[in-house]
C-alpha cells in the first residue's frame, strides 16, 4: 500500500445507460480516466428548483490523477445532459501501489 494523495475518484450521476457509457468511454479514450465503473440501480432524491424530485440514475466512478481532474471535470460538464451535473472529486488516501501506478500510466499524456 502506498500514499495515494495525487489520485482521485470522481463521482458523477447519469440519467441512463447510454449517457453513462458514452461519458465513460470519452473519459477513458481521452486519457482523463484510467477506468470508469458504471453502477446501475440508484434512486436519487433531491430538491431542485423548489420541489423534491426522485429519479432513477446510474453512478460513474472515474479513477484519475489530481493533475487530470480539471480537464476531466471540464469534459463532463461539456458532454453531460444535466443542467447541473453531480461532479464530486474524492482523494484516494491509500491503495495498491501497482494499481495506483496503472492509473498514472493510463492518464499520462505521454502514455
Amino acid at each position: 500500500m502506498r500514499d495515494a494523495a495525487p489520485y482521485r475518484i470522481v463521482l458523477c450521476t447519469c440519467p441512463d445507460m447510454g449517457t453513462a457509457e458514452d461519458l465513460a468511454k470519452r473519459l477513458v479514450a481521452s486519457r482523463l480516466a484510467a477506468c470508469v465503473n458504471i453502477l446501475p440501480g440508484l434512486t436519487s432524491v433531491y430538491e431542485w428548483k423548489g420541489a423534491v424530485a426522485s429519479d432513477s440514475e446510474l453512478l460513474l466512478l472515474a479513477k484519475t490523477s489530481e493533475a487530470r481532474y480539471p480537464a476531466l471535470e471540464s469534459a463532463l460538464r461539456q458532454a453531460h445532459p444535466y443542467e447541473l451535473p453531480e461532479i464530486v472529486c474524492i482523494p484516494i488516501v491509500a491503495g495498491l501501489s501497482g494499481y495506483l501506478e496503472w492509473i498514472e500510466d493510463s492518464v499520462s499524456s505521454s502514455g
